[in-house]
């Protein structure tokens, strides 16, 4: 399944069609690794250099893992799932927070309390479980389960763990932005493993356009198959997909990081790949998630009755390896 992904590609095809105004010397651009991906940023910063850029990114990218990775033994995240404290910082409470209002306001298959699901299945740092008993670990899958109180978690079993990788990148492009911004940016584009930020104009003056590609299964060259671009502006996007994170099991059965809170099994359907429209990317890319958990029915559905303040473009498969695409970004 494929994502959208920004590249230089796009951004060039979009400011040779548009009519652009005069070009802008002060945008930098600053690309690295952060969260375990790759990170892409360009902006109007009259006042930063690339290097002072780069080191914000660094900082960001050092901040948000010391408190929502669950690969790093040490943040506060795994700190908690571990018991050894029940107390949240800023970055912990907002998406714990945000993560329980979206999934009880629209589905909850959409649910944060997955972490002992992911574990076993192979996708949170630790090698899958052969057989594992999936029965015994719902019971520590729900919203029922926890609440947050202030800065505080409270559980109702000390066995309850959460996993924020549906959540934290596109909380992370948010930072980013936020960063942007108070330096005086008024024009840019993040862009973290895929799930993108943008605000005003690129450098010749055009709106910022970023590609969505067709699917296939492991796909790593994005760009070369493109299904549409889309304009952004003042807007996140972020993308839900099986394409990357899967494995095939000793079955022959294709495993996927999609996990249903249901069910708590891996779960693929028609719905190749989700990608959300949003005010911000935290919440663009918590929705992606929960489109693909629910399936292509139930996710249309939803769409329909968010149309007003939340776009999507989902990819359907079909028979004989053509795909539909459901789009409410036009």
């Amino acid at each position: 399944m494929k994502r959208f992904h920004l590249f230089s590609v796009v951004v060039l095809l979009a400011m040779s069609i548009c009519g652009c105004s005069t070009t802008s010397s002060n945008y930098i651009t600053s690309d690295g690794a952060m969260l375990g991906t790759t990170f892409h940023v360009c902006a109007d910063l009259p006042k930063l250099s690339p290097a002072a850029l780069y080191d914000e990114m660094m900082r960001i990218d050092a901040e948000a893992k010391a408190s929502l990775s669950i690969f790093n033994p040490e943040s506060r995240l795994s700190r908690l799932n571990r018991g050894e404290t029940d107390t949240l910082d800023r970055h912990l409470a907002y998406n714990l927070t945000l993560a329980r209002t979206l999934g009880e306001k629209y589905d909850t298959r959409y649910d944060v309390t997955v972490k002992p699901l992911t574990e076993a299945l192979g996708f949170a740092a630790k090698t899958a479980t052969k057989r594992p008993n999936i029965d015994s670990l719902l019971q520590f899958v729900g919203y029922d389960k926890w609440c947050v109180e202030g800065d505080r978690i409270v559980r109702h079993d000390p066995r309850v763990q959460f996993d924020l990788n549906s959540i934290a990148k596109g909380y992370t492009v948010d930072l980013v932005a936020e960063m942007l911004e108070s330096h005086g940016s008024k024009n840019y584009i993040v862009e973290v493993g895929g799930e993108i930020r943008c605000r005003g104009v690129n450098a010749k003056g055009c709106v910022w356009r970023v590609g969505i590609d067709s699917p296939e299964d492991g796909n790593m060259s994005p760009g070369a198959d493109l299904v549409t671009t889309v304009p952004l502006n003042d807007k996140a996007l972020a993308t839900s997909g099986n394409y990357r994170r899967f494995y095939i099991d000793e079955a022959g059965r294709k495993v996927v990081h999609t996990i249903d809170p249901v069910s708590g099994r891996s779960t693929t359907s028609r719905l190749l790949s989700a990608t959300v429209v949003a005010d911000n990317c935290a919440t663009a890319d918590a929705l992606a998630t929960m489109f693909m958990v629910v399936g292509e029915e139930r996710a249309i559905t939803l769409a329909e009755q968010m149309r007003d303040s939340v776009k999507v473009c989902f990819i359907i498969d079909e028979a004989d390896g053509k795909y539909n695409i459901f789009n409410t970004l036009e």
